[in-house]
């Protein structure tokens, strides 16, 4: 009986730790850099509002490389800034899913209302694509506009 018992713990603890490390990408430059553009533009937007938003359509800028971009969605999940896919702005995500039915944007609320920020994964077409690729975005809450609980993110394809 307490082999059962230690094998079962055991299983858990390592099932939990395989789970845990889909939390968040692997480690690397891109990651960091990825963290620290959307802390940098979060503070941008505390300061400025919806005002900084224009800086953030500018492409080879710093708000958005190859890839790369910033999202902005407020409190009720409509989009306010998504520079790379224009079209959805305006429009209201919650309950769209992924390739592979994850509720990703709901997640990413989520994220910002138990976490304050953390990292998301889920399939998106890259800028100018149609088919699916693995992403993973950081996410963070922002107050816009005196405003609390809205979500700017950015995110990058590992491939």
């Amino acid at each position: 009986m307490l082999k059962a018992v230690l094998f079962i713990a055991v299983a858990a603890m390592t099932l939990t730790q395989a789970v845990a490390a889909q939390d968040a990408p692997p480690t690397s430059d891109q990651a960091k850099r990825i963290e620290a553009m959307v802390t940098k533009a979060a503070a941008l937007i505390e300061r400025e509002g919806k005002a900084a938003f224009a800086q953030f359509r500018v492409r080879d800028s710093e708000w958005w490389f190859g890839n790369t971009y910033l999202f902005v969605y407020d409190k009720d999940m409509n989009v306010l800034l998504n520079p790379a896919f224009p079209k959805r702005e305006g429009t209201n995500v919650h309950g769209d899913k992924d390739a592979n039915g994850k509720l990703f944007q709901d997640e990413m609320m989520r994220v910002i209302r138990s976490q304050g920020a953390g990292w998301v994964d889920y399939m998106f077409p890259k800028p100018g694509q149609t088919q699916p690729s693995k992403k993973w975005s950081y996410v963070k809450s922002v107050t816009i506009d005196g405003i609390p609980g809205n979500l700017i993110a950015a995110g990058f394809y590992p491939q």
